[in-house]
């Protein structure tokens, strides 16, 4: 092996967090992540990564080493990729994970055309709504909806994100249309159970802010779930409108209060700083902002 190649070997382990898990992404044996750590130290005469039974830390060297070692890294893909002079082959495995009803309603044409385009390319998918580490779970690129607070992560804007609030005709007869923010004191709310908050900001046609207490009646980690309550008449329900756009279309779900502005939020391509970020995902980025921008085709239905 090469000094570029025990580099990459180097900062493998370093954003894994563990020999183990380096060894396990790279699919080689522990043991020889291991020798390899321990030639480069010697040939550096410097310890890298201070290792115990329990943990493994990086020593002051190492840290110095490694944002240098990146940084040498991905200059080196970079001048690659310009130099090559051949068309870009995208290839390669993209692993990335995304929310679940944006991945199962919006990614899964987007991934079959990318697919065609590139059939030397296989996808490792993980569409859930659990926080995941990209870097101890091997991601390279993950979707996410909200604000980025994260500061070991890049992020590009991909789209805005609009809510509504929405209940079924059903519903509206039997209880009424609400008219004003305290209208909705009377109403039975179904809640996405991972909101931090209780409450529902409104903003008004002059710009004054109405925090709304939620009475939620079904609360549950899933926004398609919500969807489907509300359209069966169990209440009102304030979700993305990536989610509730067709069912608004076909009058199966009627927004309320529409004379009130809703928060809005982005989705972000994220994925793990001081990385080289690979054509194949590179690309898809590019090529999911194009589809979506922000004034996505959910919207405009």
């Amino acid at each position: 092996m090469g000094q570029l190649e025990d580099m990459a070997m180097f900062v493998r382990i370093v954003e894994a967090g563990s020999i183990t898990k380096a060894a396990e992404q790279l699919n080689i044996a522990k043991s020889a992540v291991s020798r390899r750590l321990k030639e480069l130290e010697t040939r550096l005469g410097s310890q890298l990564i201070s290792r115990t039974t329990r943990q493994s830390n990086l020593t002051q060297a190492g840290e110095q080493y490694y944002q240098k070692v990146s940084n040498i890294l991905n200059e080196v893909d970079a001048l690659n990729e310009a130099s090559s002079g051949a068309p870009t082959r995208i290839e390669g495995t993209l692993k990335m994970t995304a929310p679940l009803s944006f991945g199962l309603l919006h990614l899964k044409d987007v991934i079959d055309e990318y697919a065609n385009q590139h059939p030397n390319l296989n996808f490792e998918l993980d569409f859930s709504d659990r926080h995941t580490d990209l870097v101890e779970e091997g991601f390279e690129l993950a979707i996410r909806i909200g604000e980025m607070q994260d500061s070991s992560y890049q992020a590009k804007r991909l789209s805005l994100i609009r809510h509504t609030l929405c209940a079924s005709p059903e519903y509206l007869d039997k209880m009424g249309t609400p008219k004003t923010v305290e209208d909705l004191a009377d109403h039975e709310f179904l809640q996405y159970s991972l909101s931090k908050s209780n409450t529902i900001e409104l903003t008004d046609e002059q710009g004054k802010k109405h925090q709304v207490d939620v009475n939620s009646k079904i609360k549950i980690n899933n926004g398609d779930f919500l969807r489907d309550m509300a359209v069966k008449g169990h209440g009102i329900t304030f979700l993305p409108t990536f989610i509730t756009y067709q069912t608004v279309a076909s009058g199966e779900l009627v927004p309320i209060l529409q004379q009130y502005q809703l928060p809005m939020l982005t989705a972000y391509a994220v994925y793990p700083k001081n990385r080289f970020l690979s054509q194949r995902c590179r690309y898809f980025i590019d090529f999911i902002a194009e589809r979506f921008g922000d004034n996505p085709y959910w919207d405009e239905c």
